[in-house]
């Protein structure tokens, strides 16, 4: 531990700061530690803006921060952390140092940490594992302590992981404590520790201190009490000091008032402090939480109001010892106040609600409840004036009206007789009479926070709106023309500010004034001049919450309202006058309450102490409210028993509770019989209507009476209906509003889904079959994409112009162009096929125009993919047009089919009611699928609930009802159709349909026997079985002439039907081909916009890495400052320091010259007390043995306190006594001087090397931070290339979707071969490179062929040759033969040739031979040399378009050369340049090594391949 560091504490976060001296400056520098997580674990540091490695994705594109994917540029991108990366920390709670520069951290998650501050990184500590018997042990510890604080009825303690609050560290280990009130002691060895209880106080420690030798440790809770504890003796804890828990609440002088105070805290604590010195003398603990205090002037007792409506009354006779004497539930309403009159009499307590109670101040009346009275309005404050003369007691209560904005008083009075005859001025409940307090009414000008009254109705109030005291007189003059409103008489300024309150010297003289600034004025009541003031609180700790003035006018008690102190203020300077007018009023007062104050002290000593119940008093509170329940009686049927709601003891009862009860049980006694006669007479009414209900169950329904009608309780049955009126008219606003609601939703989505669709979506099935077909909703498209996509289609068209111009500029000579035409042609012809591969979709097959399209090789810009994704959502577009035209097509089909079918179904329908068959006819129809129309329209039979009408509605319907019923009575009294139906069956003419309803009527003889019929019947009987045989074979054509037309009829329709479906299961079919072209579609689209989105994140990563840049480069001129300037510092220091140096050499040297006078034999004993120096100084402290931290490391400012101590310390060397023998006491003191002279210089010269030490170490650490700024540049310029690089990467490797058949390539085996390394290049480029091979292959062949000729011609001359030597050889010694002979040239020649004519011309044909040959071989190797001009030529092109893109591009990398530079020369890294020079220097170096290699390598390549021809023509001479 040393003064270089500083920890930070926060509640989430840990900061250490290092401080760094150099000389006069001192440097911070931040460390943020890393906290662990809630779970205790330590999670490692993630840089995400610079992240170790980089994963490359082929397909997803280069892994990037987290910050470029947000889209992050400034600062936010450095610090930006995901949501899934946030986790909530520890939450540090305590911390101290150790002796070793690290910190022991407690956390609200019971963990305890170690942080090293060197490195700034935090541990977790772990409890060290226990044996099996101790871990038993334990658990056996900590149940039993779990028992004892449950019947104690506390909260259990976690002693695993206790909360720490306070730490203190010792050479022994760590001392923690916190709100378990436990001390423990943690042995740390490395990063485990064993835990151990020394202490239990019961109180949450807030901190922990040990004494300078660290023997003692000071415990301190929260509730103000120290403990002390000996860790060498490990004994208990001793209590030190006890002080106040809480912030006082009121305090109040104790009678008489000039020796003792008594004060009260919010937390129920009574503590009693002598005037004199503030000592506390006696305390006593309510447990209850205090609202309002106030001591008795007639006797030694103590009011405490409670918030529960409690006032308990203690016994303070014996200062040493009060205690409880008595305790009065009043109601459950807080009380507020309590206030006494000067005679001691009475007392008011103010409560909530406009409550205030009266009771005897007395105890000889035991504090008796004379009555209470209820205002309308909130009480703000309470003033009481004693009138001795009158013996009254007058009470005035400010009132915060809320309906106007003005103060209203009320001022009652009270008599003693109210002690003495209590009953004639209350009534039965114990309210106060309005005639025995004689109430009286004012209304203020101006709202008052607080009013006093004197005796002459003068009233003072402080102003709520405005800083000023106002004055009023109380008489008819002062009153408005509004004769209940009284006008201020005079308006003081107040110097305070901030609400406060009015409080009056019992002599009525003084008039103090405070208020939240916690200022205390004083004014005199006459003049209203300030008589004093004194700041006594803070306004940051709530000012001043109540002041009062002792009975002699002496003493002042004020307290703060939150800052917890008490103040008791006495008079300095007073004038004469002052003092002899409270002296005289105190005295007067005095001798009126003297006989009562020793008369009531004698009963109040005699009373026996309250006993606390907590039990009680907790459960109080709810039966209170069950008691002011109690008016409410509740009578049963059976018996008629009156039961009171209250239930509780008298005890645990309030006081008005009591008073009720009491009332209610008169009540009950007094009205007894009354009660009974009426339960008898309501008893036999109930029978009498339960009869008669019975009775109306028996009568018909026409008579019987409604069940509300035998309600005898008209007003209780009015009240519930109109009750029911008003829910029911509420339901139906609700069901109104929800259904508004509704209808608002219904048309959002009918506009956003259907007014909005140009082409609504519906469906077509088939009639027979599963199959349903849907079309693409479309929306309309709007004017802003049309324009966008006239744009698009405008520039591609100019783009395609421009490029088309620019080929025409490359082509040199017109046959270049017309090869390049037929080969275009050629690979039209070949690529018909291949041209939906490489655009990546069939959309061109669908409806959709792909030429408008750019080529998937050319989408290296922005620009273009953008266009390219418009082309391609309009592609979209009409493909899902072209299948919605044929979708409406086969929807007018089906509807054009249902129609035949309805037709025909007629016709069935007719043939089945003359055959009289009972067939089901099967009616197609549309779906709601099909007609999405219908769903937007509710029709009546959808409506399963019958439906509301009105009375009015009723009456209209009747009345169109009636004139209907008319006219069908009418139509069906007509004569006329009546004969018609019976003569003729309803119709003039009979049809041949009717056939089958035609019988013939028989002879009226045919009743008769046959054997009586005549011969005439006999005939009329044989032509009636003519007819009737005639009309049946009629009939029964007929009828088959029917059923043949039923079975066409329904053949028909189940053919066209079916016909139908395999319409729609075509177009089914097609539906899928045009989803799988949208799909294609929207995978281009999908994989432009990752592109796009890839770009747009590298640009954001670039624009990062430079606002990064720029920031370390700032920091780096920064520390180049910083250096330079210590360098500067450093030389200056080093000069100062030589020259310190020089004067303490100087010194030693010249003492010899300055001492020269002094003989030799005492000049060497002075050279030698000259040398020798005191011992270290020894401080007057005690030895630190126990202190951990005694050894730590200084600073350069300590050597001044050291010089000073030798100083001191010379001192006691340079007495006289020290003296050499002989030497003169001048000497001596010059001597002194100089000894202390060199001793200064001796501790200037350590002092600065120190400081300049500390300076060298500084810029050391300047320059550290230097280099790794350095460092971090050279980092981000790494990171800066790569993301250039691959910039260029994107635009270069584009994503390009091909459309591959199945089945064409089989693989050899399972595996599939890895294409990462594959580059994917045109078609033409492959099939030139094969007709260039075969080529050359052609062309080896060829000479492959000619070399074999030509061995062969060469082996058949050698052979002639041969043969010709032979020939010779004969020829010559036949020439040696014939020279011989004596003949001429001629005929030498004559004779050598036989035939000399055929010779000549055999001559001649091998010359032409030879000629022709030659001319061959001249036209051959013109053609090859024709043949290898072209292949050059083609080669010049495609030199010339590869040398063209490489110009290009070279552009492009001067351009950002020259960006590069200029930001090399910006951000001055001149020597990374050179850096990057040399190693690019050493790279041409080796490319030029390489090079050289690579040249002596093809040269010996070449040598080799001529000795390989060589030896192949050697072993393979026939070739």
């Amino acid at each position: 531990m040393n003064w270089q560091q500083l920890c930070f504490v926060t509640e989430s976060a840990v900061t250490i700061w290092h401080i760094e001296r150099n000389n006069d400056e001192h440097h911070l520098k931040q460390n943020p530690v890393k906290l662990p997580d809630g779970q205790g674990t330590v999670n490692p540091h993630k840089d995400l803006f610079f992240p170790v490695s980089h994963s490359e994705d082929p397909y997803h594109g280069p892994d990037l921060p987290v910050s470029a994917i947000a889209g992050l540029v400034g600062d936010e991108a450095e610090t930006f952390m995901p949501r899934d990366y946030l986790k909530p920390s520890v939450h540090p709670t305590a911390h101290c140092w150790t002796a070793t520069s690290e910190v022991y951290m407690g956390c609200k998650e019971g963990y305890v940490l170690a942080i090293d501050a060197e490195r700034c990184s935090a541990s977790v500590l772990q409890q060290k594992p226990l044996p099996e018997y101790m871990c038993k042990l334990s658990d056996i510890v900590s149940y039993a302590r779990r028992e004892v604080q449950k019947r104690k009825g506390g909260k259990t303690k976690n002693l695993q992981k206790p909360v720490l609050f306070a730490m203190a560290f010792c050479k022994e280990g760590l001392y923690a404590a916190g709100s378990e009130g436990i001390l423990f002691f943690y042995h740390i060895k490395g990063l485990q520790y064993e835990i151990k209880i020394c202490a239990d106080i019961l109180q949450p420690i807030s901190s922990l201190i040990f004494s300078p030798d660290y023997t003692i440790l000071l415990l301190v809770t929260d509730q103000g009490t120290v403990y002390t504890y000996k860790p060498a003796h490990s004994g208990e804890t001793v209590k030190l000091l006890d002080t106040c828990s809480s912030c006082f609440l009121a305090a109040d002088f104790l009678t008489p008032g000039n020796k003792y105070c008594v004060s009260v805290t919010t937390s129920g604590e009574v503590q009693v402090w002598l005037l004199e010195d503030g000592t506390c003398l006696s305390k006593l603990n309510l447990d209850i939480e205090a609202t309002a205090m106030a001591c008795c002037p007639s006797s030694n007792s103590v009011a405490v109001g409670t918030k529960r409506g409690q006032i308990y009354f203690l016994d303070v006779t014996k200062v040493e010892a009060p205690r409880v004497v008595h305790r009065t539930f009043l109601s459950k309403f807080p009380v507020l106040s309590l206030h006494y009159d000067q005679s001691g009499q009475f007392l008011i307590a103010r409560a909530t609600e406009g409550h205030i109670f009266i009771l005897d101040a007395r105890p000889s009346k035991l504090f008796q409840v004379l009555g209470y009275i209820v205002l309308a309005d909130e009480v703000l404050d309470l003033s009481v004036v004693s009138d001795f003369r009158n013996d009254l007691v007058e009470v005035m209560v400010l009132l915060n009206v809320a309906e106007i904005q003005r103060a209203r008083l009320e001022i009652f009075c009270l008599s003693s007789a109210l002690t003495t005859d209590n009953d004639k001025y209350v009534d039965e409940q114990g309210m106060l009479n309005a005639n025995a307090i004689k109430k009286e009414q004012y209304d203020l000008d101006y709202p008052l926070s607080s009013a006093v009254r004197l005796k002459d109705n003068i009233v003072y109030g402080y102003c709520a709106c405005a800083p000023f005291i106002c004055k009023y007189h109380l008489s008819e003059e002062n009153m408005l023309e509004d004769p209940s409103v009284f006008l201020s008489e005079k308006r003081t300024p107040s110097k305070q500010f901030g609400s406060g309150f009015l409080r009056l010297s019992p002599n009525s003289r003084w008039l103090a004034s405070a208020a939240k600034d916690g200022v205390l004025f004083i004014y005199h009541t006459f003049t209203m001049d300030i008589f004093a003031q004194k700041h006594c609180h803070s306004y940051q700790g709530g000012g001043i919450r109540s002041m009062v003035f002792s009975l002699d006018g002496k003493f002042i008690l004020i307290n703060g309202k939150n800052d917890g102190a008490l103040v008791c203020l006495k008079w300095k300077k007073i004038k004469k006058t002052e003092v002899k007018e409270a002296a005289s009023h105190w005295q007067s007062l005095f001798a009126i309450l003297n006989k009562s104050t020793s008369n009531e002290n004698v009963v109040l000593k005699s009373m026996t102490e309250w006993q606390f119940d907590p039990e009680s008093t907790s459960a109080s509170l709810p039966e209170e409210e069950a008691s002011l329940r109690s008016s409410n009686v509740e009578m049963t049927e059976e018996d008629g028993n009156v039961t009171s709601l209250c239930s509780a003891s008298t005890d645990d009862m309030t006081w008005i509770g009591q008073k009720i009860k009491k009332v209610i049980r008169e009540e009950t006694q007094r009205f007894a019989n009354q009660k009974e006669e009426l339960q008898m007479g309501i008893k036999k009414l109930r029978k009498t209507i339960q009869k008669m209900m019975h009775e109306n169950e028996q009568v018909p329904d026409a008579e019987k009476l409604e069940q509300h009608e035998f309600n005898l309780d008209i007003e209780e049955m009015e009240r519930a209906r109109a009750e029911a009126e008003q829910e029911v008219a509420r339901v139906r606003k609700e069901i109104e509003m929800e259904n508004l609601a509704n209808r608002y939703l219904q048309d959002v989505i009918k506009h956003e889904c259907w007014d909005a669709m140009c082409v609504k979506g519906r469906a077509v099935k088939c009639f027979h079959m599963a199959c349903e077909v849907k079309n693409y909703p479309l929306k309309e498209r709007s004017e802003e994409e049309l324009e966008i996509l006239e744009k698009v289609l405008q520039s591609k068209k100019i783009e395609t112009a421009d490029l088309k111009v620019q080929k025409k500029s490359l082509e040199t000579d017109s046959e270049t162009l017309l090869s390049m035409e037929g080969e275009k042609a050629e690979e039209g012809m070949a690529s018909g096929s291949a041209s939906y591969c490489l655009t990546g979709s069939l959309s061109s097959q669908y409806g959709g125009d792909t030429s408008i399209l750019y080529h998937q090789w050319d989408l290296h810009t922005r620009e273009q993919k953008v266009n390219q994704i418009v082309l391609l959502k309009d592609i979209i577009y009409k493909v899902k047009t072209a299948f919605n035209k044929e979708f409406d097509t086969v929807a007018r089909q089906k509807e054009q089919e249902i129609a035949r079918v309805k037709e025909r179904n007629v016709r069935i329908q007719e043939i089945s009611a003359q055959l009289d068959l009972q067939v089901e006819v099967w009616e197609p129809s549309l779906t709601d699928d099909e007609i999405p129309e219908r769903a937007l329209t509710v029709q009546d039979s959808e409506i399963k609930v019958e439906k509301y009408l009105t009375e009015q509605e009723i009456e209209k319907e009747e009345m169109l009802a009636k004139p209907e019923m008319e006219r069908h009575f009418a139509a069906m009294d007509n004569e006329r159709l009546r004969a018609l139906n019976d003569m003729m069956g309803g119709v003039l003419e009979v049809k041949k349909e009717d056939i089958l309803k035609m019988d013939i009527p028989p002879p009226p003889f045919i009743s008769k026997p046959e054997d009586v019929w005549n011969d005439e019947e006999k005939k009329i009987f044989r032509e009636h079985e003519q007819k009737v045989k005639e009309l049946n074979e009629e009939k029964e054509k007929y009828r088959r002439a029917l059923e043949n037309e039923l079975k066409k009829l329904e053949t028909s329709i189940q053919e066209t039907t079916q016909t139908f479906d395999e319409t729609v299961c075509k177009l089914s079919e097609k539906k899928v081909k045009f989803e799988m072209v949208i799909y294609q579609e929207e995978l281009k689209i999908v994989n432009l916009t990752y592109a796009l989105m890839l770009d747009e994140e590298l640009n954001t990563r670039e624009a990062g890495l430079r606002n990064f840049l720029m920031k370390k480069e700032k920091e780096k001129v920064k520390i180049a400052r910083i250096i330079q300037t210590t360098k500067n510092k450093i030389e200056a220091y080093t000069d100062t320091y030589e020259n310190a140096i020089v004067e303490d050499k100087n010194l030693e040297s010249g003492f010899t010259k300055e001492f020269a006078d002094v003989p030799a034999n005492l000049l060497d004993e002075l050279f030698q007390l000259y040398k020798h120096r005191p011992k270290a100084p020894v401080t007057e402290m005690l030895l630190d043995t126990a202190n951990p931290y005694g050894d730590c490391p200084g600073s350069a400012e300590d050597g001044k306190d050291a010089l000073t101590l030798s100083m001191k310390a010379m001192d006691e060397l340079d007495s006289p006594e020290h003296r050499p023998n002989g030497l003169d006491l001048s000497i001596w003191e010059r001597f002194c001087r100089a000894r202390q002279n060199k001793m200064e210089s001796e501790k200037l010269v350590k002092w600065k090397a120190l400081t300049l030490e500390e300076m060298q170490a500084f810029l050391q650490r300047r320059m550290n931070d230097n280099e790794k700024i350095k460092s971090d540049i050279e980092d981000i310029f790494q990171e800066l290339t790569w993301v250039q690089e691959e910039k260029m990467k994107l635009e270069l490797n584009l994503t390009i979707q091909f459309l591959l058949k199945q089945g064409q390539v089989e693989l050899e085996s399972t595996e599939i071969p890895d294409y990462t390394d594959a580059i994917l290049i045109n078609k033409s480029i492959i099939e030139e490179l094969n007709c260039s091979i075969m080529a050359q292959g052609e062309k080896k062949i060829a000479s492959m062929v000619e070399y074999k000729d030509f061995s062969k011609g060469m082996f058949r001359l050698e052979w002639e040759h041969k043969k010709m030597r032979m020939q010779i050889e004969d020829l010559k010694q036949k020439a040696q033969d014939i020279l011989r002979l004596p003949i001429t040239k001629d005929r030498q020649l004559f004779l050598t040739v036989p035939n000399h004519d055929s010779h000549i011309a055999h001559h001649i044909s091998v010359m032409e031979q030879t000629l022709g040959l030659m001319d061959k071989l001249h036209e051959k190797n013109v053609k090859n040399r024709q043949k290898r001009i072209k292949e050059l030529e083609k080669s010049i092109r495609l030199k010339e378009q590869a040398n063209y893109k490489l110009s290009l591009e070279l552009k492009e990398m001067l351009v950002s050369v020259s960006e590069k530079r200029h930001i090399f020369e910006a951000a001055d890294t001149q020597h990374i340049s050179e850096k990057i020079v040399k190693q690019r220097y050493r790279e041409i170096l080796k490319q030029k090594h390489l090079r050289r290699c690579v040249r002596e390598q093809e040269e010996e390549f070449e040598v080799l391949q001529a000795e390989v021809e060589r030896l192949r023509s050697r072993t393979f001479p026939a070739l």
